[in-house]
């Protein structure tokens, strides 16, 4: 990516002491009956940004009962609440996303959305899912390829809309439009299902993990994404061995390379050539140490 802020600028992970409570009650919040999507949201902040603290995350969580409360009591059918949520949030309070904010890290992090009004599309999707949520609206996240949306009412009375345009809502070859622009493919109508939270919580990780890879100076942000993703019940085994090359990366040779002996062991019984591969990158790691 070409442009992008200076890397100093965007927030800096917080303490070993509090890194390792923020993965803790990310671990047992994911794992909940039902989890919570702006808790994690905020959690996942809180990797991030060593300044969001308990009082940040209460005062954002405050923030989003305060926005639901100013929309007005059960406006109507589906197409009414989608009215409703963008004279709110994209008219009165200005949320939105400009071309400027993919390159942000910011932008991946629901308090500093709050903040500065401005998002990739699924973290303003979250601020949409989450108010509209607190008033009763019968809403969900859409996880269109490279582009995430909101969706109102049931399936045949679907009524969708994009937070990234102010909460405009979208006519019926819209979606078509914005799925062809990110893949060149037609839309599937299993594309228009709802998004349970956890994959909305991996897919803000995955975009986290996109943008630190544009910066290689930023392996620790694209370490505690990792280590994020891997405390989800579900995760691509891959990811074991993304999270211990980032280890050799930054000089932890030792856990790393452990790591990536833990790795071949798993990838053994279905690919023995490429286990020996990453067992020859375990060696390789343990002798930068001689």
């Amino acid at each position: 990516m070409k442009g992008h802020e200076p890397a100093m600028s965007s927030p800096q992970p917080p303490e070993r002491e509090r890194a390792d409570e923020v993965r803790r009650r990310f671990a047992a919040e994911a794992r909940a009956e039902r989890p919570d999507l702006a808790l994690l949201c905020l959690l996942v902040g809180a990797a991030a940004d060593g300044t969001l603290d308990e009082a940040g995350i209460d005062a954002a969580q405050i923030e989003l009962d305060d926005l639901a409360g100013q929309l007005p009591f059960r406006p109507g059918g589906p197409r009414s609440w989608a009215t409703a949520l963008a004279e709110l949030l994209g008219g009165r309070r200005g949320f939105r996303g400009l071309p400027a904010d993919y390159q942000r890290l910011e932008s991946s992090l629901l308090h500093s959305v709050l903040r500065r009004r401005r998002g990739l599309p699924i973290l303003l999707s979250v601020v949409w899912m989450e108010v509209a949520r607190r008033a009763g609206a019968p809403v969900y996240g859409v996880a269109l390829p490279g582009h995430f949306v909101v969706g109102f009412g049931p399936p045949e009375e679907q009524v969708l809309a994009d937070p990234f345009d102010g909460g405009r809502v979208l006519a019926g070859a819209d979606a078509e439009l914005l799925v062809a622009g990110a893949t060149g493919a037609p839309l599937d109508p299993s594309m228009l299902s709802p998004a349970e939270p956890l994959d909305v919580i991996q897919r803000i990780l995955n975009n986290v993990r996109a943008w630190a890879t544009a910066r290689p100076e930023r392996s620790d942000v694209s370490l505690w994404a990792v280590e994020l993703s891997l405390l989800l019940p579900s995760h691509p085994a891959r990811l074991r061995y993304e999270r211990a090359q980032l280890l050799v990366q930054r000089g932890d040779f030792l856990t790393g390379a452990a790591e990536l002996d833990a790795y071949a062991d798993v990838v053994s019984t279905v690919d023995e050539p490429a286990a020996t591969r990453v067992r020859q990158q375990a060696l390789a790691a343990r002798a930068m140490l001689n």
